[in-house]
């Protein structure tokens, strides 16, 4: 029987989601950073952890750690232009 890898408890078929590899519990299965609950293929991955695609692992391991890679390359032209980007 499988081991949940965040509890470390036993994962039975009726309770099991499967993700990086692995089976785990359906509450078990949660970003590292902001606890939000995730399903099976529908976030990222960093070092066999789970993470919410955004904001959390774009602004933790994205360009520059913003969570908004582009935005810097905008700024002269927002300014410039006197657009806001809210």
């Amino acid at each position: 029987m499988p081991k949940c890898p965040k509890c470390q408890k036993e994962v039975y078929f009726a309770e099991r989601v499967t993700s990086l590899g692995k089976d785990w519990h359906r509450p078990c299965l949660k970003c590292e950073k902001c606890g939000k609950t995730l399903t099976s293929g529908g976030h990222a991955e960093h070092e066999g952890k789970p993470y919410c695609n955004h904001p959390c692992y774009a602004a933790m391991f994205g360009p520059k750690g913003s969570g908004k890679p582009f935005l810097h390359l905008l700024l002269p032209f927002t300014l410039q232009a006197n657009v806001s980007w809210t």
